[in-house]
């Protein structure tokens, strides 16, 4: 066993934010590293997931996951090296996925930590491709939409770690079209030039989106994968055909506001199109899991699904990180790389 540190670094929540989250409500904290205890890891991560339904645990709110806990750290996705064992089937050496992100040394319950292969994938695509926001694209709309070949598919937040999956992933079943929307024009080009879509167009420049879409989609649409809410919810329900499905997923646009947003203005068409608006969470799919990793690493292996990471270095970084999230600021999937 090596000697371990005494120090490490974590961020804590220490206020609620009101609105956009600030540097005042977090702080960057030194703890104790100690020796693990019966049953449990220590994990020194490397890398770990800023995502965006952590904007809602920052709430004080009941919710389908508790809140973060003022002067306590916060936690999430993370991949790292096992340091110390008091565990059976966990070596000084293995690399794990658990939840504990946020922080540099981790304690970890065994029974919580995943073994990773190297092999298959790097580390860091645990975290996206092959980890929640994977699950989540993966479940949302081959469960959750019922997508079937021949379906012409809408994703918002399409350059994102789950919207670029969805799309991929549509296009490999199958799609007649895949349209995406994103937040910049060279997100734009990576969708159609990189993952294949057959449309896509940038929702802060081109227009109202219900006007970009329906030109995107002159047919109409079937499926939605909603990551975003507000108008881009409201447009697809304008261009939905006859009993098209929509994945509720996320709703970016509306995690700041200080008000309440208004529903879409366009909600009785739900009823003579006899529209499914579905509302997902990952943790409702994990039975998929096996199918899952087997689908997307053959995927991977074979060219056909492609993914980008936005990495940002240092454990100090990871509150920006997180504010460059929210601002859209990543392609792919949002990651910390601890040095």
């Amino acid at each position: 066993m090596t000697a371990l540190p005494a120090s490490g670094r974590e961020w804590h929540l220490v206020a609620r934010p009101h609105g956009w989250p600030k540097a005042e409500d977090v702080a960057l904290r030194e703890v104790p590293v100690t020796e693990p205890g019966e049953g449990r890891i220590l994990v020194r991560n490397k890398h770990f997931s800023v995502d965006p339904y952590m904007r809602g645990r920052m709430n004080d709110v009941k919710s389908y996951t508790p809140p973060f806990k003022l002067d306590h750290p916060m936690d999430g996705g993370a991949v790292g090296e096992v340091v110390a064992s008091n565990a059976d089937g966990f070596a000084v050496g293995d690399h794990v996925l658990h939840g504990l992100g946020w922080r540099e040394y981790a304690h970890v319950p065994a029974r919580y930590a995943v073994k990773v292969d190297a092999s298959l994938a790097p580390r860091s695509a645990y975290l996206g491709v092959l980890g929640m926001p994977g699950l989540t694209a993966y479940a949302g709309l081959f469960e959750v939409a019922s997508f079937k070949e021949g379906d012409a598919v809408f994703v918002s937040g399409a350059a994102g770690a789950v919207g670029s999956q969805v799309g991929q992933l549509a296009r490999i079943k199958g799609a007649s079209r895949v349209i995406g929307s994103a937040g910049s024009d060279d997100k734009v080009k990576l969708l159609v030039e990189e993952y294949g879509f057959d449309a896509a167009f940038n929702y802060k420049t081109g227009g109202s989106v219900k006007e970009q879409l329906k030109k995107a989609a002159p047919d109409g649409i079937d499926v939605y994968f909603d990551n975003v809410g507000g108008e881009h919810l409201e447009a697809a329900i304008s261009s939905f055909n006859l009993h098209g499905r929509a994945t509720i997923c996320g709703m970016i646009s509306q995690y700041n506001s200080t008000e309440a947003a208004p529903a879409p203005r366009n909600l009785a068409q739900v009823i003579g199109k006899r529209l499914r608006l579905h509302g997902m969470l990952v943790g409702d799919h994990q039975a998929l899991q096996p199918r899952f990793v087997k689908d997307v690493v053959g995927w991977l292996a074979s060219g056909e699904l492609k993914y980008r990471e936005t990495s940002v270095e240092g454990i100090g970084s990871g509150f920006d990180a997180f504010l460059g999230l929210l601002r859209g600021e990543n392609t792919g999937k949002m990651i910390v790389t601890l040095n």
